[in-house]
């Protein structure tokens, strides 16, 4: 317990899902923990439950100026931050119209997913990087995917963004390294975790019942991952323990990315 002691984290994307878990634990491992998101009453609820340890500030991750605005607020509460995690991000399926392949995609759907996953994270970034000079070790956690490493055909944008995000993190990571910063920069690659995100594609009832076990048939471990799952890789990677670990990419997926159809064979 209280490997975040004393620490001052925000979390992106934090009123569900990832987010919210990753607050939740961070809250428990001693840190005090900004949520932010665009889901204001959702997000002061998951707030006002993890209680007084975490603080709501609304954030829309892809506008400029309210990055700018959760700065100064961030600099004058707190003084500083030690802990960003970079988890707002959308599929694009549930926010905009569509299509998804490489051959008929829409490019304002294109341009929103880049809007909200690369640019957010990319100001995200920017934004700690001022922010974490004042820290005596600052971490910067930003959630690509699995789908950063391999090739979707039907989420072609999605797929580019988080690949973006995973290049992006190095160059970050190099930057506050060559710069002097005590500022690491590390990625999370989440395979199928059960959010959701999942939910325009698992459908309900007994048919979303039966997708889950479909996708878990095709994962090593035979099973999808949990949102603590994907949490307790960005704790290690917030704390001091990880002091040592810059620039470099964490898969949390359940085996897929260690090779094709590798799932065990069953007993």
């Amino acid at each position: 317990m209280h490997r975040l002691e004393n620490k001052v984290a925000l979390v992106t994307g934090a009123a569900k899902g990832i987010g919210r878990a990753v607050a939740e634990l961070f809250a428990q491992e001693g840190a005090t923990v900004i949520l932010s998101d665009i889901d204001d009453t959702q997000g002061q609820v998951v707030c006002s439950e993890i209680g007084g340890a975490a603080h709501y500030m609304h954030l829309d991750v892809a506008e400029e100026s309210q990055w700018d605005s959760i700065s100064s607020s961030i600099e004058q509460q707190f003084g500083r931050l030690d802990i960003l995690v970079n988890n707002a991000g959308i599929t694009g399926f549930m926010e905009t119209e569509g299509p998804f392949d490489p051959e008929n995609f829409n490019l304002p759907s294109w341009q929103k997913i880049h809007q909200v996953n690369v640019e957010g994270v990319a100001m995200g970034c920017r934004a700690a990087i001022k922010l974490m000079q004042q820290a005596a070790h600052g971490s910067i956690v930003n959630l690509s995917s699995r789908s950063g490493n391999v090739g979707i055909p039907g989420a072609a944008a999605y797929a580019s963004s988080k690949a973006a995000i995973r290049n992006h993190t190095k160059s970050v990571a190099l930057y506050c390294a060559q710069q002097g910063y005590r500022i690491r920069c590390n990625s999370i690659h989440p395979g199928a975790i059960l959010t959701p995100l999942w939910d325009s594609i698992l459908g309900q009832g007994a048919e979303r019942e039966e997708a889950i076990e479909k996708i878990a048939a095709d994962i090593p471990l035979r099973t999808m991952g949990e949102p603590m799952d994907v949490a307790y890789a960005a704790l290690y990677l917030a704390s001091d323990e990880s002091k040592y670990v810059t620039g470099t990419e964490l898969m949390v997926d359940g085996g897929i990315l260690a090779g094709s159809t590798a799932s065990p064979k069953k007993k």
